[in-house]
């Protein structure tokens, strides 16, 4: 078996993380190959890219917290390749395990005491006024919001090309079951549990009671705009990273992507055992 690494060198104990899991790889037999950065992060200089790891590896093992495995599902690419998470951050909903459960993850990968979890991905295209596209895949959302200044914007959304509304608000995140544990959950939306196929539509801040997520199938396809008297730019942000901006007239039409991201959770975990440790629930 072999085993790709990526780590966030800028986390506090990465290097002592990534020491412990290759030792614990080793003893079971795993070959390791670790994303440059990480490599550097070992005093290795023989890093590889994380584009090559769907060819290369059987497993991609990221060490980090949320943001880590979002910036690592954008390094791998479109590949079905499964992914692991060892939570050296906060929260870590995507992750797999701890940093203090190195061994128990090393034993689980090679004895098979583990599932895959197929999580959708969102695929967004920017058409802009003359028709040139951008084209982006999402694990966690996409945002339209305001731009530099600190007043509301003006957006229109449509579900399967009917209008939805036209919102008045600081924005608006389409939230794949994935990001609904995110910026969505900071913003009012619900949770919704990873095996459910839909996606939902969260405002921000919205200047309106009435104004509430809404929760469509992930068979529809969503598309925002800048309302014709909307202030512009907008900015259109993809899981936190990527920031465009959105002018008058450009369009952004989301839909479900072709491919799941595989997520590997051991066998005595689930979405409710996340959801208890992280959130604190079911404690007297």
């Amino acid at each position: 078996m072999k085993v790709g690494i990526i780590a966030n060198p800028n986390k506090a104990g990465a290097k002592d993380t990534l020491e412990a899991l290759c030792m614990a790889l080793k003893n079971k037999g795993v070959t390791t190959l670790l994303e440059a950065q990480t490599a550097q992060l070992a005093g290795n200089q023989n890093g590889v890219d994380p584009a090559t790891f769907a060819d290369t590896c059987d497993l991609v093992a990221v060490l980090g917290g949320d943001g880590t495995m979002l910036n690592a599902a954008s390094q791998i690419g479109p590949a079905s390749i499964p992914v692991a998470g060892i939570n050296i951050g906060t929260l870590g909903f995507l992750t797999t395990c701890t940093d203090a459960e190195v061994d128990i993850f090393a034993d689980a990968i090679t004895s098979g005491k583990f599932t895959l979890i197929k999580r959708m991905q969102l695929k967004a295209s920017v058409i802009s006024e003359n028709g040139t596209e951008s084209h982006f895949r999402a694990l966690n959302e996409i945002t339209l919001a305001r731009g530099q200044t600190g007043r509301l914007v003006s957006l229109d959304a449509w579900v399967d090309g009917e209008l939805l509304n036209h919102y008045r608000a600081d924005g608006l995140i389409v939230a794949t079951t994935t990001g609904s544990t995110a910026y969505s959950l900071s913003a009012g939306g619900p949770l919704i549990a990873p095996k459910a196929d839909v996606f939902v539509i969260t405002p921000i801040c919205p200047h309106s009671l009435s104004n509430r997520s809404l929760v469509v199938s992930d068979n529809s396809k969503v598309e925002l705009a800048p309302a014709p008297d909307a202030e512009c730019p907008m900015l259109f942000t993809v899981d936190g990273r990527e920031v465009i901006n959105i002018n008058l007239h450009d369009r952004i039409v989301v839909q479900q992507a072709g491919h799941a991201l595989p997520l590997l959770r051991l066998e005595d975990r689930s979405f409710y055992t996340t959801l208890r440790q992280k959130l604190g629930w079911g404690r007297s």
